[in-house]
């Protein structure tokens, strides 16, 4: 492996470390250490000139965050300049002050090219600092020392940057782990109902990014195969419509919490419609996260009146007797029993015919004419049909509380009707 694993990889060591006698390497040390009185004076040049030149982050930041810059600042100069100036020191080694600040500049989530601009605008201002005591006739600077210090400054500079950007780039990945960790437990919270306790509640809402009442929809996806995989990317999708959401997988489902902000349920159906590749349900918790444990077991039912092997996005507002359904198997096995089973009872044709009858009837209100034009018969057959299916299930057509019975029958064996889709798309 290469050495990426553990170390960023820095800037080989420059040619010119050998090009010169150690006269002049003595030179070059003594003309930063005419640096070090002003260390903090170049430090705090450097702090101000970071805050006015990116001013609508920095004044949105608080006084310790500020300090911290300045404190740091002051001690990456003075370090810098002892190196430089071949001093050593018994505190921390330099590398370990710009891994350190990567890490802290990750944890205080500064901008990673904010912080780079930092080191760059310091480099700057330290050679200026150079030049002007070349300028002041400095007797060990000439043009020999300014060539070398300018490019052990750049040099040091790139060193600065690969190191930082490693340490920023590590905390930056263990924080988003953390992070995403975090907000599953407090999803897993949601969805046992701890969402009921405010100050669950509340934890939850502010780990989230989102307000404890406001509007949110939990879509519940299946998976019906070790390698399926029902939705995929949803959170790419919403995010493209300006809306974040959270997800996260339990007991074999896919789910996830999103905030609605005006959004309907039919409109996140839509959204979600292109990258559905399975079972997906849909539920609203108009309260807020509070619901969200009933808006879970209301989703997860609706998908599962979608047969498998079937793509769909359904709502479980458009499926509410299916949901009631497949939420009581036994009463539903009594009620087909009690219901459609003995037109099921007949031959394959024959119940086909029978049961297609039965649902054309309910949908035209037990009108045989009515029925008549959408079956493509003649209104005697569908009148004998009728009596059939009468005589057969016991049931009287006329009476509605028996034309319920029958329609929640024909509901839970998933029998629609001739030649019509089930609805899938929760329209």
């Amino acid at each position: 492996m290469s050495q990426t694993a553990t170390t960023p990889a820095l800037p080989p060591v420059p040619r010119w470390q050998a090009t010169h006698d150690e006269a002049t390497a003595r030179r070059i040390e003594c003309a930063w250490a005419a640096l070090l009185p002003r260390a903090d004076a170049i430090a705090d040049a450097i702090s101000a000139t970071i805050f006015a030149r990116d001013p609508d982050w920095y004044a949105k930041a608080d006084d310790r965050l500020r300090a911290d810059v300045r404190q740091n600042t002051r001690e990456h100069i003075r370090s810098g300049l002892q190196a430089l100036a071949g001093r050593k020191t018994s505190g921390t080694r330099t590398t370990d002050v710009w891994r350190e600040t990567g890490r802290r500049r990750a944890r205080q989530r500064v901008q990673l090219e904010l912080v780079l601009n930092s080191y760059t605008l310091g480099a700057r201002l330290l050679w200026e600092a150079m030049l002007e005591l070349a300028g002041s006739g400095h007797p060990d600077i000439d043009d020999q020392v300014l060539v070398v210090a300018g490019q052990q400054l750049w040099h040091n500079l790139d060193v600065q940057n690969a190191v930082l950007i490693d340490a920023y780039r590590r905390e930056s990945a263990r924080r988003e782990r953390r992070d995403l960790q975090r907000q599953q437990g407090y999803l897993d919270g949601l969805v046992d109902g701890r969402g009921a306790d405010h100050g669950f509640a509340t934890e939850s809402a502010a780990a989230l990014g989102i307000s404890a009442d406001e509007p949110v929809a939990c879509v519940v996806a299946p998976f019906d195969g070790p390698l399926d995989e029902p939705l995929t990317t949803p959170d790419d999708r919403l995010e493209r419509t300006g809306r974040t959401s959270h997800w996260h997988v339990r007991g074999g489902h896919l789910f996830g919490l999103v905030p609605m902000g005006g959004l309907g349920t039919a409109q996140l159906a839509e959204i979600l419609r292109p990258a559905a590749t399975g079972r997906v349900g849909v539920a609203s918790s108009p309260e807020g996260i509070g619901g969200f444990a009933t808006a879970y077991q209301l989703a997860a039912r609706a998908a599962q009146t979608v047969p498998r092997g079937r793509t769909a996005v359904v709502l479980v507002d458009d499926r509410l007797p299916e949901v009631l359904l497949a939420g009581s198997p036994e009463v539903t096995a009594l009620l087909v029993e009690r219901s459609v089973a003995p037109l099921l009872a007949q031959s394959p044709h024959q119940a086909r015919v029978l049961l297609d009858t039965l649902a054309v009837l309910l949908d035209c209100n037990v009108s045989p004419s009515r029925a008549a034009e959408q079956l493509y018969c003649h209104r005697n057959t569908v009148i004998y049909r009728l009596k059939q299916i009468e005589q057969l299930t016991g049931r009287d057509l006329h009476d509605p509380r028996q034309r319920l019975l029958l329609t929640l029958g024909l509901t839970a064996i998933g029998h629609t009707g001739p030649d019509r889709p089930a609805p899938a798309a929760g329209r």
